[in-house]
């Protein structure tokens, strides 16, 4: 008789279930499955600040040009013939380069720090017991499984971001003026009685004199950001439905996949059954439940045939999510070498036909 899962008949024995979790209107022969409307998330993206903005100066150098000028270096005086005109000499101090300033520059420093961001929020869901409990006295172990309603914490990443410690600046220097001296004679007893003209003299001296001074350019450089792509609930799923399905669905079904020996890997050929067989199920009864089931020939160590199996049926489960079906409706299980379906176990001698059919792939719908 074939096996119905979960079946009107399966459901009225499970005593943790209330009678209001049974299918309404349910029909002799067919099979349901439960299944659980998902939670809807969209896709946000983020922008944090991955380095501030901050300032360059340059330093622009004070300039200065040099100037000649004509000085008075003797005095004009009158000479008398009597008695001559006597002279005295005096220093005098001019500037012979004006004060200014030097500017130096002290870049801006930067530091290391990290932002976390959300990335996916909790969630909880049912899930049912794995393993019936030892008092089970029902011959089918469905009876005594159970429900729990299991919370997921929510999932964050850490980003790494460039802080701004001190921003750039600058420090001022200034540089004296340079005095200079000259020397002129000038009249200390004027002549008399005769007065005799004595022009004056002139010299030219030569100074540098501040023309701009120093200053700074200053160009800003800006922020620059990177995006972040983060889940955010839109609706809350977790309603329970039934659905009527395919009585062969609810029992293995084969997926014509080559698995090379001992490789775990999809082929474009094997994507495209998936896709035909399996993907298209689960879009077409949604919030259902697949448990997928990958074996491998006796060859090689039972422990290294349970990890093959085991990678073989997350790699189909890792395309299933790529392609949008949530991982909360996937159960990914390999039995290595405990499930052959022929007389190829070891020691025996076979074809590579027949160890081709132990490495097989299959699903089927289960509870949610």
């Amino acid at each position: 008789m074939k096996k119905l899962l979960l079946s009107v008949v399966a459901m009225a024995a499970v005593t943790a279930v209330t009678a209001q979790d049974l299918p309404t209107n349910p029909e002799p022969g067919k099979c349901y499955v439960r299944c659980t409307t998902p939670d809807v998330y969209e896709n946000e993206e983020v922008s944090i600040q991955s380095t501030p903005a901050y300032k360059k100066l340059r330093v622009v150098p004070a300039t200065y040009e040099t100037v000649t000028e004509r000085v008075l270096v003797k005095e004009a005086s009158k000479k008398l013939r009597v008695i001559p005109a006597t002279y005295k000499t005096e220093t005098r101090s001019y500037v012979k380069k004006q004060a200014g300033s030097t500017i130096s520059i002290v870049p801006a420093s930067f530091g290391k720090s990290t932002e976390t961001i959300e990335i996916k929020p909790a969630y909880a869901q049912w899930e049912m017991s794995s393993v019936p409990p030892a008092e089970c006295t029902s011959s089918n172990p469905d009876d005594c499984r159970y429900w729990c309603y299991k919370g997921y914490p929510a999932e964050y990443q850490t980003v790494s971001v460039t802080t701004l410690t001190n921003d750039a600046s600058f420090n001022r220097t200034a540089v004296p003026e340079q005095m200079g001296t000259y020397t002129v004679r000038v009249v200390d007893q004027p002549a008399r009685v005769e007065e005799i003209e004595i022009p004056a003299e002139y010299a030219n001296i030569t100074k540098t004199i501040l023309k701009s001074d120093a200053s700074t350019t200053e160009e800003t450089v800006p922020s620059t950001s990177k995006t972040i792509t983060r889940e955010v609930l839109k609706q809350k799923g977790g309603l329970t439905v039934w659905s009527e399905v395919d009585c062969k669905l609810v029992e293995y079904n084969g997926l014509q996949i080559n698995w090379r020996l001992g490789s775990a890997t999809l082929t474009d050929a094997d994507k495209a059954e998936i896709d035909a067989k399996l993907l298209s199920t689960l879009n077409n009864t949604p919030g259902s439940k697949v448990e997928i089931a990958s074996h491998t020939d006796s060859r090689g160590s039972k422990t290294s045939n349970q990890a093959l199996s085991e990678r073989r049926a997350q790699a189909v489960a890792n395309y299933l999510i790529s392609k949008g079906i949530n991982a909360s409706r996937i159960v990914a299980n390999g039995y290595g070498e405990s499930r052959l379906k022929n007389r190829c176990a070891d020691g025996v001698s076979c074809t590579e036909r027949e160890h081709r059919a132990n490495r097989r792939t299959e699903f089927r719908l289960i509870n949610n």
